[in-house]
């Protein structure tokens, strides 16, 4: 490994950048997987209620695990890479915060538009677009911290 003075700081230093690479990578991958695989998926070949169901119950994981993959990629990276480590931070607390907050809200509102509340589904709608937005701008900051590894290792 490069990167050393012969005290065995380079094979630390590659393996925190393995480490980020991989955790970075499998945020990544799990957030293409998720949005383009997953939740189209269940929406087209599941009827409302089971897919409604399933869905709940798929975003609590999927938020957790990618909060706990961007924290380790953001730990990783604080010591050979912090720029990144800041910014995979950040995506790290962004899922953290749709974990605890957004889900149950969303929840919440889901349960009230069942009930009949139209106001509640127009709300739902309206965190549901702001939701994709977080999502999309978390997949593109973590695909740029992935490129930026790439070209630094050229």
């Amino acid at each position: 490994c490069a990167g050393g003075d012969g005290d065995g700081s380079g094979h630390v230093t590659g393996f925190l950048m393995m480490v980020t690479t991989m955790a970075a990578a499998l945020v990544f991958g799990g957030m293409v997987f998720f949005a383009a695989g997953v939740t189209p998926t269940v929406s087209r070949t599941l009827d409302g209620p089971v897919a409604s169901r399933l869905i709940r119950n798929l975003f609590p994981v999927y938020y957790a695990v990618m909060a706990a993959a961007s924290g380790v990629a953001a730990a990783a990276a604080a010591v050979v890479r912090p720029l990144d480590a800041a910014v995979l931070a950040v995506v790290a607390l962004g899922f953290v915060v749709a974990r605890v907050a957004l889900v149950p809200l969303a929840s919440r509102l889901r349960d009230r538009e069942l009930e009949g509340e139209a106001a509640a589904g127009r709300e739902l709608a309206r965190l549901h677009g702001v939701s994709v937005a977080v999502n999309l701008a978390q997949m593109v900051v973590v695909a740029l911290v992935l490129a930026r590894i790439g070209l630094a290792a050229v």
